[in-house]
């Protein structure tokens, strides 16, 4: 199977029979090399959209977290679980709900799992105890997880071929976006309306984005081919006419994968498929486990260092604000070159930055540019995994693919806060924790290094 990312996403088509003749239609082949369409552009931006609502949902808690300890008194560890509920939730959509997409479609997933989010969101603002927090939590993690992983794939398969990375990479600056926002908006409805306006707030969003998207969302063409749901062919035109492209008389006939063995799991694991797939869900859990690492001790880690507490908090805003610009950039380096080799030189230069960090981390001045700095590069590197996992596997199984490999990424998320932690408490040194990561972000790049080779 080929995956360069200059081919568009798996599918094969045979013939489409018009009366007496035979004309070969390769549909996707005409996306993939035409020019892009506004309405393409404009279903990416419904994309990026999703993708605000889901940074806002997600984190949401940690900017009412202070207010609702002080509320309900709550201990550290509580604190804790209100914070990684949502991880856990993620984890969970990416893995379990999200595979639904291939079945039911990439649209109406993405519709059910705005629904879940929505009317958790919601029920956050009424509850009166932390657990039943917590359990709201996880479950709005569970309709983020699916639509992150849902609007990644659809995203990908509404670009042409030179704009595809560059795609994905923009709707993954949603969720940096959305986040960022959402502590805007939590400095001035907390202060005047309580934390509860904020799940308030945030709830009535996402339900205002479900109509949005009942209304303006279109379905995958990929899946409408290779899963042929009731009115596919007249669904299909219609996309295609808002596209600029001619219509169909039949849907063509789609090949499937060549992969054997058990169903959809196996097919993730046949010949060089496997291959991919572990490569992929290992550099997800590093460089997730890393960003998590960098995002949630970093300042603290700077103030333990001796900077005061404005400096900590501002090296983290900036690795926040670095985050957008990384995703970006990688996405139009990737329209010039391929998305393996941009994600590969992005990697390597994680890996030397946080270096860097650790060795002028005493310098203030110096410490805030390399921040800003190191959040570009991790953020460009999650950016540019999510370009890559939807290439790598049919429409028939690229959900799931993509689900669990967002999901096994979120695994190291959870765990990265933890194990911090507990390596800081043994009187592991700051600087050898940042040491262990740049390893992790070389080990990255080794494995997308064979990538590349298996993709050549």
């Amino acid at each position: 199977m080929d995956t360069d990312m200059h081919n568009h996403p798996t599918t094969q088509f045979s013939n489409v029979v018009l009366g007496d003749t035979q004309m070969e239609r390769d549909v996707l082949g005409e996306i993939s090399q035409n020019k892009m369409s506004r309405y393409q552009w404009f279903v990416i931006l419904i994309c990026v959209f999703l993708n605000i609502i889901d940074g806002f949902d997600v984190m949401v808690m940690a900017f009412t977290a202070p207010s609702v300890s002080a509320d309900w008194s709550l201990s550290g560890a509580q604190i804790g679980l209100l914070l990684s509920a949502g991880l856990f939730g993620m984890a969970a959509g990416s893995i379990f709900l999200a595979p639904l997409a291939d079945k039911i479609g990439r649209r109406l997933l993405i519709l059910i799992c705005l629904v879940i989010a929505g009317i958790s969101m919601l029920a956050c603002a009424f509850v009166n105890s932390h657990s039943m927090l917590a359990v709201l939590r996880f479950v709005t993690g569970i309709g983020v997880g699916g639509i992150l992983a849902s609007s990644n794939v659809l995203a990908s398969e509404y670009a042409n071929t030179r704009w595809r990375s560059f795609a994905v990479s923009l709707m993954s600056t949603g969720y940096g976006i959305g986040a960022t926002l959402g502590g805007i908006l939590s400095l001035t409805l907390i202060e005047n309306l309580g934390w509860r306006s904020i799940f308030l707030a945030g709830g009535i969003t996402t339900i205002a984005m479900l109509l949005v998207s009942i209304w303006l969302l279109p379905e995958s063409l990929d899946y409408l081919l290779a899963k042929r749901p009731q009115q596919a062919l007249g669904r299909m035109n219609s996309v295609l006419q808002r596209m600029g492209l001619t219509h169909l008389d039949a849907l063509p006939d789609y090949a499937k994968s060549d992969a054997k063995g058990g169903g959809d799991f196996a097919k993730l694991f046949g010949g060089q498929q496997g291959f991919q797939t572990l490569c992929l869900w290992g550099a997800f859990f590093l460089v997730m486990f890393g960003f998590y690492f960098v995002m949630s001790w970093t300042p603290k880690i700077l103030i333990s260092m001796g900077m005061s507490p404005e400096q900590g908090v501002t090296t983290g805003i900036l690795i926040s604000i670095g985050g957008i610009f990384g995703a970006a950039i990688i996405g139009l380096l990737a329209s010039r070159i391929k998305i393996f080799y941009a994600l590969s030189l992005f990697l390597g230069l994680t890996a030397a930055c946080v270096f860097l960090f650790v060795a002028v981390s005493a310098q203030v001045s110096v410490a805030l540019i390399v921040g800003l700095l190191l959040g570009t590069l991790i953020n460009g590197c999650i950016a540019g995994l999510y370009s890559i996992s939807p290439t790598i596997y049919d429409a028939d199984i690229r959900s799931r693919g993509v689900g669990y490999a967002i999901g096994f990424g979120r695994i190291g998320a959870i765990l990265s806060p933890t194990i911090a932690g507990v390596f800081l408490d043994k009187g592991l040194a700051p600087a050898t924790l940042y040491a262990y990561y740049g390893v992790c972000s070389g080990a990255c790049r080794f494995s997308d290094r064979q990538q590349c080779r298996a993709n050549a």
